[in-house]
């Protein structure tokens, strides 16, 4: 770890959530997408207003202003953070213009509601837009929706659900680390007898998270969603029943030391790193934090992993993490180092070697 600042809370799949679907969407759109862009680029909120309204004004329907364009630019600007060709600030202000712009599409009450949906991100998920935008495609297809937002505890989405009798819930969550919480989400809402409809990168790009912790229903973007809803209602949950129902492997205890143990892995691996390597100690205390919040992530990354029993959602972070790493001029083999030192002290669990043994493999080249 460099303490090089990378922003890797901002997490893998970050815009991804909630799009427009198939790019057959997309014809006509991509000129007020272009400008929308540009608008959002210089962070000129009133241009990015006027593009929004122009092109509602040019008979542009509204879900594919909100898709095709708003959803491709917010798209956009998580793939330019990425490649560090935009900061964290300026990532933060052009999400902050695509959720103004979203207010200026028009908001019909409809003469026959299809139903009730609520829409939520999991707790401690704090990505909201792409929850936003299911929301809104929603609406504009005549669902009344309630809109949560980010972060909502389950305890709290269980008193909505028992106040406000949904037909479904849909259940958003951008990074994979918040998989436990969006289980323990699902398992509550259906035992509420509400189903659950289940999207965003943290469920993987083909649902297999959504079908292995037992929603109802999962769906790629905002069209499949209001879609598949449109087709007729969910089927109505399975009866109450325990995480290790879904997820057998659970029982092993790995998931549940390795989670309880992480701040203290975090600090001896940082303690670590300062041992074996000198220079650590001439950084700054940014550096210092940079690099214990980046050790805190991987550690994260783990422990979702051993929940899932799934190497790729390891595997799949230090890639990304890599490419992050590599658009900042910081070599991936940095973080080499902090697998070594986990794998030291977690050398009594075979499940989690297993994963460290595979983010080692997929972060070291072939000869």
């Amino acid at each position: 770890m460099t303490g090089h600042r990378t922003g890797l809370d901002e997490g893998p799949g970050r815009h991804g959530v909630g799009g427009g679907g198939s790019a057959a969407h997309g014809g006509g759109t991509a000129p007020w997408a272009d400008k929308l862009w540009a608008a959002v680029r210089v962070a000129d909120e009133y241009a990015a207003l006027d593009v929004v309204t122009d092109a509602l004004a040019d008979g542009l329907e509204p879900e594919s202003v909100l898709l095709d364009v708003i959803g491709a630019v917010q798209h956009k600007v998580g793939v330019e953070w990425a490649a560090n060709r935009m900061s964290v600030a300026d990532e933060h202000a052009a999400t902050a213009i695509n959720d103004r712009v979203i207010a200026a599409l028009p908001a019909r009450r409809p003469a026959n509601s299809r139903g009730r949906i609520t829409v939520a991100c999991v707790d401690q998920e704090w990505h909201a837009l792409p929850a936003r935008l299911v929301s809104e495609t929603l609406r504009l297809r005549g669902w009344h929706v309630d809109y949560l937002g980010a972060q909502v505890p389950t305890a709290h989405l269980i008193g909505h659900i028992h106040r406000t009798g949904p037909d479904a819930v849909c259940l958003s969550g951008s990074l994979p680390t918040r998989l436990p919480l969006a289980h323990s989400a699902i398992t509550a809402v259906q035992a509420a007898g509400t189903p659950v409809m289940a999207g965003g990168p943290a469920f993987g790009a083909d649902g297999r998270y959504a079908r292995l912790l037992g929603a109802d229903a999962w769906a790629p973007d905002a069209r499949a969603a209001a879609d598949r809803l449109a087709a007729g209602p969910l089927s109505r949950p399975t009866p109450a029943h325990q995480a290790t129902d879904d997820l057998p492997h659970l029982r092993d205890q790995e998931y549940t030391l390795v989670a309880q143990s992480s701040t203290r892995l975090v600090r001896d691996t940082f303690r670590s790193l300062e041992e074996r390597f000198p220079a650590m100690r001439d950084y700054s205390d940014e550096q210092r934090e940079h690099t214990a919040e980046d050790i805190a992530h991987v550690v994260g990354f783990l422990t979702a992993a051993l929940y899932v029993d799934a190497d790729e959602v390891f595997s799949g972070f230090l890639v990304w993490t890599a490419e992050v790493l590599t658009a900042r001029d910081v070599p991936a083999r940095s973080l080499l180092p902090c697998l070594d030192l986990l794998q030291e002290q977690l050398h009594d669990f075979p499940r989690a070697c297993r994963l460290l043994d595979a983010g080692r493999s997929t972060l070291t080249p072939r000869p």
